[in-house]
């Protein structure tokens, strides 16, 4: 008798080069575009990250709702943060012992006191839905070009998405002028494609939060609601 089972295919191992820094913070409110503001601050306790090439800010989204609060659209709003709200930067790896000179600082964030706290690292995930709130687009990318660009810098990345669904255009304001960009999720990827993708992001701008991509419910789901 011959007889030979099939082997598993080895699982993939998420590398450890690139992960968050997750900070706790106190903080009672942001304006709701935030970005610049927060990433001058972050800059100016870290002098190293504007030029680390592999570095990037997630900006504190806060919830959707609560209470009968609703989130406002105003960019001008400001944002009421919960005790829970955290800070977290896309670090490579050997940036994540540094990023720990954030402990204990209060940042100035357009006028907002923001005290940096307790730290932990979250590694990336194997989850293949991925979502991102900022992904930049042209002035006038209408929802097929910006989804066609979306495909050719993906291509770019040697992913190939199979379902992506975008949200609507939303701007983040700097001092050299607006920047326009749009959400984006993709669902069904290969985890080694989820994987690349959080480790190198989509497209510009990643120190004022665009492009980072973070785990996310089923696109499905998501879309049943949208209609």
């Amino acid at each position: 008798m011959y007889w030979q089972e099939h082997k598993p295919a080895e699982e993939f191992v998420v590398p450890d080069d690139i992960a968050d820094a997750v900070f706790a913070v106190s903080c009672r409110s942001l304006p709701v575009d935030h970005a610049w503001a927060l990433s001058q601050a972050i800059q100016a306790a870290l002098p190293w990250f504007a030029d680390e090439p592999h570095a990037g800010l997630h900006v504190i989204h806060g919830a959707d709702s609560g209470n009968g609060w609703m989130r406002p659209e105003d960019p001008h709003a400001l944002l009421h943060l919960s005790q829970r709200t955290k800070l977290a930067l896309r670090l490579p790896k050997h940036r994540l012992d540094d990023a720990a000179a954030l402990l204990g600082r209060t940042l100035d964030v357009a006028g907002h006191a923001l005290r940096v706290d307790k730290l932990m690292l979250r590694p990336l995930s194997r989850i293949t839905t991925l979502f991102s709130r900022h992904v930049m687009t042209g002035s006038g990318d209408d929802e097929p070009g910006f989804l066609k660009t979306a495909i050719e810098q993906l291509g770019a990345l040697g992913i190939t998405p199979v379902k992506m669904l975008c949200g609507k255009r939303t701007t983040v304001a700097t001092p050299a002028g607006t920047l326009y960009t749009r959400s984006l999720m993709l669902a069904d990827l290969a985890v080694e494609e989820s994987v690349r993708l959080q480790q190198r992001g989509l497209g510009p701008e990643r120190k004022l939060g665009c492009g980072l991509f973070i785990p996310h419910k089923d696109i499905n789901e998501v879309r049943r609601k949208s209609e």
